[in-house]
């Protein structure tokens, strides 16, 4: 059984039992988490897809970790200008432990 949810503005494939990072949420480790944007369900060969969402189907999580990405590097560079800028970033996400899906 698995479903595709919509959070944080991108869509992630889940299952019970797997972990998933997402966008950063407001909620505190070890708290669970329901997710009611599903998009689609599939147990087997019986999938429901969402027009956008199917209706009475949520996803239950687990918070297990809040925490910030690998660092990526922004470089800006003007060709002949001796002009350029160099700039880190570490995106904050929220890693998630699939507990039930329902619906």
């Amino acid at each position: 059984m698995y479903a595709v949810i919509q959070t944080g503005g991108k869509q992630y494939r889940v299952q019970p039992g797997e972990t998933v990072q997402v966008e950063k949420l407001d909620a505190e480790v070890g708290k669970t988490v329901e997710f009611d944007e599903v998009l689609l369900v599939a147990d087997g060969d019986h999938v429901r897809l969402g027009t956008p969402h199917v209706a009475g189907a949520k996803v239950v999580a687990e918070v297990v970790d809040q925490g910030r990405d690998k660092k990526i590097l922004v470089y800006k560079y003007r060709r002949r200008k001796a002009w350029h800028r160099k700039q880190g970033h570490r995106q904050p996400f929220t890693a998630l432990k699939v507990t039930e899906i329902s619906g």
